[in-house]
């Protein structure tokens, strides 16, 4: 289900980060618009203000008289890369545990971290991050971005979903005596009281809507149900009613299956799935944010695994639930669960999105186009296109045939305002 109303600003800076008047000429070696399949040589983009107004040959674009001319050899311009699953109020498991992070570090050192975090993310060629959770950290999410869209500080354009809702006693922190009540890492809440928690966290500036669908609970080992698909379904219908789109956390089948069918926007990890639920989600048109990254995370610092050693269980569940995805069709949207590893590296997602089976040209639109559809940015982001936003990244070298080169960031740009060029 796809919704009409746009849920997020694209509200741009203020004097610290004023665009410029001037028209700025890009002269790289070819550009890659995010939607063909390859790249263009050749071709230079126009920007002027916050928009690109003209992109193609050398030859066939008119450039304004006085424009600034920014030179950019051996490089290939692309659209600003888009994460749709991030955490910048975390940082590393191995730094510090989770459970720390939520009940030991203060509320204001975990909004220092996620400064630091912001800038690191743009200036590693992100321009646009889905943060989907403040993991205890209340509705700083929204301050954050607050403070990035008026240029008090530099950070991607940021969609959030404050608290995310999990349903009682299913998330964590946990293993206190139980006569104890620690605070939570999201919005507990059940039945009826879910209207109630999603109108809450939309009246405090929810763009989306993060649900658990299943968590580790109960006896036993692995993710199970967390909600009836009743539940659900009440919870997308009441964000819906407001504009708001639906997210899910999902990684068991079941857990997945009620997701989709109650009509979420993406499902989040998905490490239990197979091709009969991507198939159901395909069917239904809902994307999938796989967070490969995370999950080679928790192997090395869970497992102790090291690259070029046999993998542990989890890491090859993962790639058979990405092949069954690949073999489903789902659509595959960039999604990397960044905080859990390091902010400024988003670029391994896209890397591993190549490992696991997508052609480098795929897994750039994964976190171009495909990903700006998935947000209701498509007409805005995710392409070089006369009109659209000027957010703009160029890479050393040809990142369509060697997905690496996306970590030799020579550009940035957001909205037309230069925070990074050679």
């Amino acid at each position: 289900m796809r919704f009409l109303v746009m849920v997020a600003s694209l509200a741009i800076g203020s004097p610290s980060f004023a665009q410029s008047e001037t028209s700025i000429l890009l002269k790289p070696d070819r550009v890659f618009d995010g939607t063909t399949a390859s790249a263009h040589a050749g071709w230079v983009v126009v920007v002027k203000s916050e928009k690109i107004t003209a992109a193609g040959p050398a030859d066939t674009v008119e450039v304004p008289k006085n424009a600034k001319v920014i030179e950019l050899p051996g490089t290939t311009l692309l659209p600003g890369l888009i994460d749709a699953h991030s955490h910048l109020l975390l940082h590393p498991y191995d730094e510090t545990k989770w459970d720390d992070q939520v009940l030991k570090e203060p509320l204001a050192e975990r909004i220092c971290r996620a400064t630091n975090h912001a800038k690191a993310g743009l200036l590693s060629g992100f321009t646009t991050l889905r943060d989907l959770g403040t993991e205890g950290a209340g509705y700083a999410d929204v301050g954050i971005k607050s403070a990035i869209e008026k240029g008090i500080i530099p950070g991607p354009r940021l969609l959030v979903t404050t608290k995310a809702i999990v349903a009682t006693g299913s998330y964590a922190p946990r293993n206190h005596a139980p006569e104890w009540r620690i605070p939570q890492g999201a919005d507990e809440a059940d039945g009826e009281k879910l209207r109630t928690v999603v109108r809450e966290q939309i009246r405090a500036g929810a763009d989306w809507i993060k649900i658990y669908a299943d968590t580790p609970h109960g006896p036993g080992p692995g993710p199970k149900p967390a909600f009836s698909l009743d539940e659900l379904k009440l919870v997308v219908t009441t964000a819906r009613d407001a504009g708001v789109p639906v997210v899910a956390h999902a990684q068991s089948k079941e857990g997945m299956r009620r997701a989709t069918l109650a009509g979420v926007e993406t499902i989040e990890h998905g490490d239990e799935g197979d091709v009969e639920v991507f198939r159901l989600m395909a069917k239904h048109n809902v994307g999938y944010c796989p967070t490969l990254a995370a999950a080679e995370g928790y192997a090395r610092y869970f497992d102790g695994w090291q690259t070029g050693k046999p993998e542990p269980t989890g890491l090859k569940t993962k790639r058979l639930s990405f092949k069954a995805a690949l073999e489903a069709g789902v659509t595959v949207v960039n999604g990397s669960d960044i905080g859990v590893f390091a902010h400024g590296d988003g670029a391994r997602e896209i890397e591993m999105l190549v490992e696991y089976g997508m052609t480098p040209v795929q897994a750039l639109k994964a976190a171009t186009s495909v990903a700006a559809k998935a947000l209701h940015f498509e007409e805005k982001l995710g392409a070089v296109k006369p009109g659209f936003v000027a957010d703009l990244v160029a890479v050393e070298g040809d990142p369509t045939k060697d997905i690496k080169k996306l970590r030799k960031v020579k550009l940035v740009m957001k909205s037309g305002v230069l925070h990074k060029q050679p």
